[in-house]
C-alpha cells in the first residue's frame, strides 16, 4: 500500500523543533496540526514499534508515542487521521482510532528530551548486552546449558537491535527498512542458532550444569536490572527510549527464567527444565525476527 504523500499545492512546513524523536520524519503540511490517539491491541513489543515506525516513516508525520502496556499510539500529524489508520491496517494488529486533539507548542514542549544523554544511554545498553553475551555463550558451552545459550543469544539479539537503531538514526526511509531487516536476518541467523544448540543438547542428553546456570544467570540478571536503572528516567521520553526499557524488562524475565531452570534442573536430576527455557527463549527470538523480515 503506497504512502500518501503532500498534494502539488501544499507548502510544507516543519513541526517546532523536537529533541526526543526521530528529527528525519518527513515534515507534515500546512495546515491543523493534531495529535490522533490509536487503539492498537496488537502491539505488545518493540519489535511490533518498529514495525509500526516503518510502516509511517513516508506519511506526514512530526512525531509517534508508543506506550506498549496500554496498547496505544499517538500520532503528531497533519491531515486526516484516517490515511494513518488505513497505513497501519494491512500489519493486522488490529489499529482504532480513539481521538483526535489540535497539537499545542506546549504539549510539544512537554515532550522534550535530552538525546546525547539518551544516546550515552544507549550505547551503554548496548556495550552491556554485548559483553553479557561474551559471558552467557562460554558459560553455556563450558556449563552445556540451552537455557543459557539461548539467553546469551537473546543478549545479542537486543545488541544488535540498539545497534541497527542507532545506525538508521538520520537515514532515509529505505534505509531505515533496510537496517530493520538486516536485524530481523541476524534475529532469526541467532533464533536458529538457540533452537539447533537445544535440539542438540537434547540429542546427546547433555546434562547441565545447575550451579553454573544459576550464577551466570544471576549475573546477566544484575546486568539487566542495572540496564532497567540506568533507562528508568528516560523510558516517558520518546518511543525509542521506552522500547528499550521494554527490552531490558523482557531480558530480565528471561534470565529469572534460566535461574528457575536451573533450580529445577538441581532439584529434579533432570536436564528437561534447561531444555525447555532454552527453545521458549529460542521461539521468542524467532517469532521477533519474523514479525520484522515480514514488514514491507
Amino acid at each position: 500500500m503506497d504512502a500518501p504523500s503532500c498534494s502539488s499545492t501544499c507548502s510544507c512546513t516543519s513541526f517546532p523543533p523536537r529533541r526526543d524523536d526521530k528529527p528525519d520524519l518527513p515534515p507534515p503540511c500546512d495546515g491543523p496540526q493534531l495529535r490522533s490517539t490509536f487503539h492498537v491491541p496488537g502491539m505488545d513489543c518493540p519489535s511490533e514499534e518498529q514495525m509500526i515506525r516503518l510502516r509511517l516513516a513516508s506519511l506526514p508525520v512530526g512525531a509517534l508515542h508508543f506506550d506498549l502496556p496500554a496498547r496505544t499510539l499517538a500520532v503528531d500529524h497533519a491531515g486526516e487521521a484516517t490515511a494513518i489508520l488505513r497505513a497501519l491496517e494491512p500489519l493486522g494488529f488490529g489499529a482504532t482510532l480513539t481521538g483526535s486533539t489540535p497539537l499545542t507548542e506546549a504539549t510539544i514542549s512537554a515532550d522534550q528530551a535530552d538525546p546525547a544523554a539518551e544516546a550515552r544511554v544507549l550505547w551503554l545498553l548496548l556495550a552491556i548486552n554485548a559483553l553479557m553475551f561474551v559471558v552467557e555463550i562460554g558459560a553455556g558451552w563450558l556449563a552445556r546449558s540451552a537455557g543459557l545459550i539461548a539467553d546469551a543469544m537473546d543478549m545479542f539479539a537486543d545488541a544488535a537491535v540498539y545497534g541497527v537503531a542507532l545506525y538508521a538514526v538520520g537515514r532515509a526511509v529505505g534505509m531505515k527498512l533496510t537496517a530493520a531487516r538486516m536485524a530481523g536476518v541476524l534475529q532469526l541467523i541467532l533464533a536458529l542458532g538457540a533452537l539447533t544448540e537445544t535440539a542438540r543438547h537434547i540429542l546427546a542428553r547433555a546434562e547441565p550444569e545447575s550451579v553454573a546456570m544459576i550464577g551466570i544467570a544471576a549475573l546477566a540478571l544484575i546486568a539487566n536490572a542495572s540496564c532497567l536503572l540506568l533507562i528508568h528516567r528516560h523510558r516517558h521520553r520518546g518511543a525509542h527510549m521506552h522500547a528499550s526499557y521494554i527490552f531490558s524488562a523482557n531480558d530480565v524475565i528471561a534470565n529469572a527464567g534460566v535461574i528457575v531452570a536451573g533450580l529445577l534442573v538441581s532439584a529434579t536430576a533432570s536436564p528437561w527444565p534447561d531444555w525447555i527455557i532454552g527453545a521458549i527463549i529460542g521461539g521468542v527470538i524467532l517469532a521477533g525476527s519474523i514479525r520484522i523480515l515480514r514488514l514491507r
